[in-house]
């Protein structure tokens, strides 16, 4: 499967993934062990690679990260 890009990044909520982790004072650890617990298995680096835009984001991760940092999955969507 080929991944593209969008300007430059390949996710669009890696920024208000680490908005919502810091408005929660968790650790890209502390949200790693959150989203195990929910059934996502990911490291911390993986978390780190997110925010910054170079890991892709599968839709049910994407529905688990809103459910462990309490936001809708369409403000992690917002630009």
């Amino acid at each position: 499967m080929k991944i593209y890009t969008y300007k430059g990044k390949k996710n669009l909520c890696g920024e208000r993934i680490r908005e919502a982790r810091l408005k929660q004072r968790l650790s890209q650890s502390d949200l790693a062990a959150q989203l195990q617990i929910a059934g996502i298995t990911i490291e911390r680096d993986s978390i780190s690679r997110i925010e910054i835009g170079t890991r892709f984001v599968p839709d049910y991760e994407l529905k688990i990260f809103a459910k462990v940092l309490k936001v809708t999955v369409e403000w992690l969507l917002e630009e």
